[in-house]
């Protein structure tokens, strides 16, 4: 897997310019409907935060999820708030996984939140495909909570632009996994323009992300990522008011 981590910002006055243009594009692709999925600004960072820290591993993850009842609709929104990364080693160590969700499953609802889905990254940059241990950990996960998620990022679709999303969603929907059209789904502005990731990135800031086999390593790691969230919630601040000078020029 290769993901794009080093690279120079030429000046504070060309990435406002860029932030201007992609606001704007992405807002319109992102907001022509209600989407019936969404993801937070923490939880779309996590995800590519751990991609990155491990570019030649597999890695994945575990989703938490609110739902909100719709009145007028059968169906139900689904917003991502949070992820937990999980491993880069071995994703598939059944002992280690059961540990993982289990401790996981009770940190959800200590949060008021529930176990929602489950992500990854193939080691190969051009693979998007998912599984048997994969699909056997998301499968459970929708036994669960029916409106489940499985999702795949899309390595290719990781550079310093940032312009377009590597997120590739399915839904768990009448007994199978159905990939969700982008529209289907809204990202938080603060994750999905170029400046948070790039800035992000730039710090090298995925090496704080915590992931269960660090924490194995050593206990001391805290897999909730408390400080890795700060930093995110940071960022996202220190974007607000780029964008707020560029919007007010």
């Amino acid at each position: 897997m290769s993901v794009l981590i080093h690279f120079h910002i030429r000046d504070s006055l060309e990435i406002s310019s860029k932030l201007g243009f992609i606001s704007n594009s992405l807002s319109i692709l992102l907001l022509k409907k209600m989407a019936d999925i969404s993801f937070s600004s923490r939880a779309y960072c996590k995800i590519i935060l751990h991609t990155a820290k491990y570019p030649h591993c597999a890695i994945n993850g575990l989703l938490l999820a609110k739902q909100n009842n719709k009145r007028d609709n059968k169906s139900a929104q689904l917003r991502i708030e949070d992820v937990v990364p999980l491993f880069h080693i071995c994703l598939h160590v059944s002992p280690m996984a059961e540990i993982a969700l289990t401790m996981v499953d009770q940190y959800a609802i200590s949060k008021g939140l529930v176990l929602a889905g489950y992500y990854l990254a193939n080691e190969n940059i051009n693979d998007l495909s998912t599984d048997k241990p994969a699909h056997k950990i998301a499968d459970r996960i929708a036994e669960n909570y029916g409106n489940s998620l499985l999702v795949v990022v899309d390595n290719k679709e990781i550079t310093l632009s940032m312009n377009s999303i590597p997120l590739r969603v399915s839904q768990f929907v009448d007994g199978k996994w159905k990939l969700k059209d982008i529209s289907d789904i809204l990202y938080d502005k603060g994750a999905i323009h170029t400046f948070v990731l790039y800035a992000l990135l730039k710090a090298e800031k995925y090496r704080n992300l915590v992931d269960f086999d660090n924490h194995l390593d050593d206990i001391s790691l805290d897999w909730q990522n408390r400080k890795l969230n700060k930093i995110i919630e940071e960022f996202i601040e220190k974007y607000k008011d780029i964008q707020s000078k560029v919007i007010n020029k």
